[in-house]
């Protein structure tokens, strides 16, 4: 408890060190861009075109019960594509933030915090493209869709939690920046982002859902097109996986980073 009310504390004293930290990364993230933030629109919508196309011809996934595949689909996009970034950028921000570390004094966890956070403001400008493919399919927008924010707010601190690992393990460990490359597109396929593995019939399928099942970010999908894409209450499973699972990676994310952090300037 002491330990959580010290990183609260520090949390309001440098929360203006936060802002400006992800105010300059969102300023040089889009410096050069034409399109600047509508990037973070369009990416998304590109992204999602290409993708129904392919497997809404291809794969048949109309007709294999996803209902407004176009929104199901965007959806797992969106929520894969935030924790992607989130936890990669949040991996190599100690590296990044060595000149500054070795200067003057600021609280280590701020800078993948300051990611984490950066990562969560990209996404809500991407579900920009998730109004517009609701409004092009004609999808409602069901009352539940406000529950959607839970799901959302638990999935960062998920990410932060296993951003906080990562970030303490790169100092030490410089290849595990390409090894959660190859995790984190093998991750994405059983994520159930294009598929509804309920649909698939025999053993196979019966173990893929099993599997499935076990991967947190299926649940936080999966609640989340519940309260948008449904209409849907958040179930009981819904809340508490999503819950546990963010407090447990926060927790071990915390433990981590606070026991390693006072090595890092021997290592950067």
């Amino acid at each position: 408890m002491s330990m959580l009310k010290a990183y609260c504390k520090d949390f309001w004293r440098y929360r203006f060190l936060l802002q400006n930290l992800i105010g300059r990364d969102f300023k040089l993230k889009y410096r050069r861009s034409v399109l600047g933030v509508l990037w973070s629109v369009l990416n998304p919508l590109l992204m999602n075109v290409v993708m129904v196309a392919v497997f809404s011809s291809i794969l048949d996934m109309r007709g294999a019960g996803i209902e407004n595949f176009s929104v199901y689909l965007i959806i797992g996009q969106l929520l894969f594509s935030f924790f992607s970034e989130a936890t990669s950028s949040c991996m190599s921000s100690m590296l990044a933030a060595a000149p500054l570390i070795k200067k003057v004094y600021i609280p280590k966890y701020i800078f993948p915090l300051e990611k984490a956070g950066f990562a969560l403001v990209n996404c809500l400008f991407s579900f920009i493209a998730l109004i517009i493919v609701m409004i092009f399919t004609g999808a409602p927008l069901h009352p539940t869709a406000i529950l959607a924010v839970y799901p959302l707010l638990t999935l960062f601190v998920f990410s932060l939690g296993i951003g906080l690992i990562l970030a303490a393990a790169t100092v030490f460990f410089r290849d595990i920046m390409h090894l959660w490359g190859v995790f984190i597109t093998a991750l994405m396929y059983f994520s159930a982002i294009f598929y509804d593995p309920f649909t698939m019939g025999g053993s196979g399928g019966a173990i893929l859902q099993r599997f499935i099942g076990y991967n947190p970010m299926y649940w936080y999908i999966t609640a989340f097109r519940a309260a948008v894409l449904d209409g849907e209450l958040l179930s009981w499973n819904m809340i508490w996986v999503c819950g546990l699972c963010a407090i447990l990676a926060l927790a071990a994310g915390l433990f981590v980073f606070r026991k390693e952090q006072d090595k890092f300037v021997l290592h950067i």
